[in-house]
């Protein structure tokens, strides 16, 4: 009795453990209500009910489970909300999920279209909220999931584009308000009316275009061009054309969500409480806005006016909210030519023709020889210029960008060839010439200055010596009329004729400050010079002392001094001459 109850206790235990973990899958005989989710494996992402900003209306999403602002990715049911806690998510038998109300009546439902045995719903660590068969759980043959159907955020590792066989197409649509997840007027989708591009309208109307993928960055959006962190790719087949992208670091989160007011928001969260951060946010300016200046027009920020023609069109007269028009009309001839333009956002991609293969030049070729082409450009410019891109209308929404990574080649009238070529040169020779001016004014400032800079420290240097010695001899000086000395202050050029220009010859002696010389003066007198070593570490200090000591004392059995001397930065006492030496000659 007592081995069956306790076993019966582990049972227990068994079941609330289980009951208290957090779950990821939901089978058919299991639901999520009200207050219940599904968690991630890695709690990256959590499925439950929520109520967004201020209403009290509730819908099943998902969200970052640690995030604290709780940021909803996916909506189920944006289009039909519960307005009381009692809703109910189940997976049925056929693999569809369904979410009842009080009433058991069907609020939403998922558009299964295959089938499974044994269906289970499944919340992965990528935040895509699956319906599989639980047999083949370890495997991507998905009967359904949420990332086929994008709310208005899309996730790392999440398509955004068109599946030709089945007719899926991939697009992100706004809230309509922060709270209200309802479809909005703004949405973000792969266009493939030409080459494909990435396009966020206003309803119908064209608001933004990233501009065409070359293989490196979209023309128009540098935004969304690899770093460190993110990658970000077109992939395009016969089957599918949609774009992807994906982190490299797992520890940052990020998110790319068109918001209610129309802009494509790039954010990233890196845990904890710091918040979600804002990476970019497009359209920026007035020119990211589509088509603002009409056909062959650019589009400049950093002029005014922001809007000018290219090089060989002019303003359309007759409207001039259309933008520009040929100077001179094609002749439709082999006279006609082609201009290349660089640093511009490609025009609008829409009926356009394109062919991943063929080499530039055959590009050229085809372009010249059909009458409808306007211009041509490299499809990707990865590995070099390479694949054909071709224009056969109005050219339309081109910026001019710094980052841009490829050239368009306009076809002009032969004469307006010739005299934009002419013109680009002359131009081209003036820069040079300006740049040349330019350097060489600068070099010769700067030579000037350093020429100034020679000359004042050529003149500062001995009258900065001279000030020296002034001071310093006005220094000793002040001693004399303290003390009512007088002490001769000796020129130097006294001191070098009487010492034979301190000749090797007259050394009496050397000592630790310096060399003791003989010298004459011109009234014959004989005198000791004591010359300071210019290596000497006795400064004015000691000098003035001794000096001032020697002075002060006059004894007949002490040597006298005579004066002194502080020019040329050296530092002089003259002594009168001991022609019998000195006592220690003969003590010692």
């Amino acid at each position: 009795m007592e081995a069956f109850s306790l076993l019966l206790l582990c049972f227990s235990l068994l079941n609330l453990i289980a009951f208290c973990a957090p779950r990821d899958t939901i089978n058919t005989l299991q639901s999520i209500g009200d207050g219940e989710t599904l968690v991630s494996a890695d709690e990256t992402f959590a499925l439950g009910f929520f109520s967004p900003g201020t209403s009290k209306n509730r819908y099943v999403g998902i969200w970052y489970n640690k995030d604290p602002t709780k940021a909803i990715v996916w909506v189920a049911n944006r289009e039909k909300p519960l307005t009381d806690s009692s809703g109910v998510l189940k997976v049925n038998t056929t693999g569809i999920l369904v979410l009842l109300d009080s009433n058991n009546s069907l609020i939403w439902s998922s558009n299964t279209t295959g089938s499974a045995r044994n269906p289970v719903a499944k919340l992965l660590n990528s935040g895509n909220f699956v319906v599989q068969d639980d047999s083949n759980s370890d495997t991507e043959d998905f009967v359904w999931q949420s990332f086929d159907y994008p709310g208005d955020t899309i996730l790392p590792g999440q398509k955004l584009g068109r599946n030709f066989a089945t007719g899926l197409n991939r697009r992100t649509i706004s809230w309509k308000s922060s709270d209200d997840p309802s479809p909005g007027s703004f949405s973000y989708q792969v266009e493939i009316d030409g080459y494909p591009q990435l396009v966020l309208r206003e309803g119908t109307t064209k608001r933004f275009r990233f501009g065409s993928w070359n293989g490196i960055q979209f023309s128009g959006g540098p935004q969304l061009k690899n770093d460190s962190v993110f990658r970000f790719s077109i992939i395009s087949d016969e089957e599918e054309v949609y774009s992807v992208f994906w982190l490299v670091d797992s520890s940052v989160h990020q998110r790319v969500q068109i918001t209610s007011d129309g802009f494509c928001q790039r954010a990233s969260w890196s845990g904890g409480n710091t918040g979600w951060i804002k990476i970019s946010h497009l359209p920026v300016d007035y020119c990211d806005y589509y088509g603002n200046c009409g056909a062959y027009a650019s589009c400049d920020t950093n002029r005014f006016p922001m809007c000018n023609c290219l090089d060989g069109f002019v303003q359309n007269t007759t409207d001039s909210s259309s933008g520009c028009v040929r100077r001179t009309s094609l002749s439709c001839n082999h006279s006609d030519g082609f201009v290349k333009f660089s640093g511009l956002k490609l025009p609008d991609t829409e009926g356009t023709r394109f062919n991943r293969s063929m080499r530039l030049e055959d590009c050229r070729i085809l372009c010249w020889n059909d009458c409808s082409c306007m211009a041509y450009a490299a499809l990707d410019v990865s590995k070099g210029p390479n694949g054909c891109l071709l224009w056969f209308g109005n050219l339309i929404d081109m910026k001019v960008m710094s980052a841009s990574d490829e050239d368009i080649y306009i076809k002009m009238a032969g004469i307006e060839v010739e005299a934009i070529e002419q013109n680009r040169s002359t131009k081209s020779k003036k820069r040079k010439l300006k740049i040349i001016i330019a350097v060489s004014c600068v070099l010769s400032f700067g030579i000037l200055i350093l020429c100034l800079a020679f000359i004042i420290y050529g003149w500062k240097k001995p009258h900065k010596g001279k000030i020296k010695e002034e001071t310093e001899s006005g220094a000793i000086n002040s001693h004399h009329d303290e003390d009512d000395l007088e002490l001769p202050l000796f020129d130097m050029c006294t001191i070098t004729s009487a010492t034979s220009n301190f000749s090797s010859d007259n050394i009496l002696g050397t000592g630790g400050f310096g060399s003791v010389y003989k010298g004459i003066l011109e009234n014959g007198r004989e005198i000791a010079v004591k010359r300071l070593s210019q290596n000497s570490s006795q400064g004015l200090q000691e000098f003035k002392n001794e000096v001032m000591h020697i002075a002060k004392l006059q004894h007949r059995n002490l040597v006298k001094l005579l004066g002194y001397c502080i020019q040329a930065g050296e530092r002089i006492l003259i002594y009168e001459f001991m022609r019998n030496k000195s006592l220690d000659f003969f003590i010692f």
